[in-house]
């Protein structure tokens, strides 16, 4: 657990993220406090600036911040993701135009807890694919019964491309190795629903700024709630799960990401996630 600049290890009181989130149901703001509490006493803390490193076994460096969850994704939330669906669909798009309106929300299954890649890590472009992009989104954190418990940022990578030619596609342009990132941290707090905040992608290739664009979650068409009561209709998650609330960012279509590109999501008052580009 991290709290300002500083590390606390509590380890030997919440072994992982599972048990932590499992003990907060039905009473999230206990489980934080009682988190907090526990902080105070660590045996063990350091400064945070000690695992700002690529990650390596050799040197400490940032895990991301889920053990088993899944990480599920809401498509089409915001009305420039909807405009950006139909522009780069083969066949016009109508689908997103109706999704974007519908009362059931675009849901899907993006990564498993396990391959999820961490602040500073190599996120990564098909090889097959041609034109792919960063979709920077804020992430909910939430327990088995759906509370939010925190936040984090995503970045929900993309094949524009695969997805264009075919919607059902989108499986493959979504889930493959290395095509989730998530911040370095949950920002831990309960919430009814997302804050209205600031989010700031930038991607920088070599010396020189390539892109850069801003939105706020202000402009999401649905709430929380709405996506969660979708989410675990008919599903549960007794582990936890993270959802990515959509990305209201695109970059232009003669943009596509490189090899050795940095990309930063900066979400205002929750995180910043940094990772470098690789094709996969």
């Amino acid at each position: 657990m991290h709290l300002a600049d500083t590390v606390y290890d509590i380890s030997q009181q919440v072994p992982t993220i599972s048990a932590w989130l499992q003990s907060s149901v039905g009473d999230p703001q206990t489980a934080l406090d009682a988190l907090a509490s526990i902080a105070e006493s660590a045996p063990s803390r350091y400064p945070a600036a000690m695992f700002d490193n690529t990650p390596s076994p050799d040197v400490p460096h940032w895990l991301a911040p889920v053990d088993i969850q899944d990480v599920w994704a809401a498509g089409v939330t915001y009305a420039r993701s909807r405009e950006a669906r139909q522009e780069e669909a083969d066949d016009g798009g109508d689908v997103y135009l109706r999704v974007y309106g519908a009362a059931r929300p675009e849901l899907f299954f993006k990564a498993r807890g396990e391959w999820v890649v961490g602040q500073y890590g190599e996120v990564g472009i098909r090889s097959d694919a041609t034109w792919n992009v960063p979709e920077p989104e804020l992430a909910l954190v939430m327990n088995p019964a759906l509370e939010i418990v925190g936040m984090t940022a995503g970045n929900d990578m993309s094949s524009r491309d695969i997805e264009g030619e075919n919607p059902l596609y989108l499986p493959q342009a979504k889930i493959y190795r290395a095509a989730c990132a998530l911040g370095h941290g949950i920002r831990l707090q309960t919430a009814a629903d997302f804050p209205h905040v600031p989010i700031r992608l930038e991607i920088q290739r070599g010396d020189d700024v390539v892109f850069s664009g801003e939105t706020n979650t202000r402009n999401i068409r649905r709430r929380a709630r709405e996506l969660l009561a979708y989410l675990g209709h008919s599903l549960t998650f007794p582990q936890g799960v993270v959802l990515l609330t959509g990305t209201g960012i695109v970059p232009p279509n003669d943009f596509t990401l490189h090899a050795g590109d940095t990309v930063r999501v900066a979400i205002e008052g929750v995180d910043t996630l940094i990772n470098t580009v690789r094709v996969v």
